[in-house]
């Protein structure tokens, strides 16, 4: 597992060169933000104890299993004063309900133990983070926000390999995210929310981190719009 200091406040973690986690550093430790793939709660521990802290929280962008796929073993080693927090449609596809019309598209984990210990749905403090509700690449997706600093974790709203782009379409250079959209106008529209906010750097669950990403973002969602 790669780690890669972005700010005075935020680690990113890269597993696989496939695949990133983020440590956020607070007062009392971090907030871990995604979890990748599972097998890495070893690692991610290892990672917050390496940087001078332990994970106090798990906050996650969405439910697909490369970044859900680590949050039972987790729970099961950091126990349960770990809070978890992520959107409710997702926790919601989690526990077997029907959230959408059609074919529930991307990977979902088949067996979740772990239910969340706090729904988030939008404008809601972890930390030093602000949730912003983004549905699109799933109905629960959520980025959040740094306060302090304005870095911004995207999630699946924009992939990074290459350039940013908004994953609607299969013509990129990292498909498989666009593989796993629900719904590619309603991400468009959570895009443009992120852009609004007039980030300092963006960080992508899959791909390096951009700084000043303002006109990358701007162009992701000419490209995203006219899909």
């Amino acid at each position: 597992m790669k780690t890669v200091q972005l700010t005075d406040n935020l680690i990113q973690l890269d597993r696989y060169h496939f695949v990133n986690a983020f440590l956020v550093r607070e007062e009392d430790g971090f907030t871990l933000v995604d979890t990748t793939l599972g097998g890495a709660a070893d690692g991610l521990i290892a990672a917050a104890a390496a940087a001078g802290g332990q994970i106090r929280r798990i906050a996650l962008t969405h439910g697909h299993l490369d970044h859900f796929g680590s949050v039972d073993e987790l729970r099961a080693k950091l126990g349960g004063d770990v809070e978890v927090l992520m959107g409710e449609p997702d926790a919601r596809i989690h526990a077997g309900e029907q959230v959408v019309d059609g074919k529930l598209r991307g990977s979902w984990p088949k067996h979740v133990v772990t239910e969340p210990d706090t729904f988030l749905s939008g404008g809601e403090r972890v930390g030093s983070l602000e949730a912003i509700a983004t549905p699109g690449h799933t109905p629960g997706h959520i980025s959040f926000l740094d306060t302090r600093d304005r870095a911004m974790i995207a999630g699946d709203t924009f992939t990074t390999y290459w350039r940013a782009e908004i994953p609607n379409h299969l013509g990129q250079r990292f498909p498989l995210a666009a593989m796993g959209t629900q719904d590619r106008a309603e991400i468009v529209e959570a895009a443009r929310r992120l852009r609004a906010l007039d980030p300092t750097l963006l960080a992508a669950g899959h791909g390096p981190a951009v700084r000043s990403p303002g006109v990358a973002m701007e162009k992701a969602i000419c490209r995203g719009a006219g899909r």
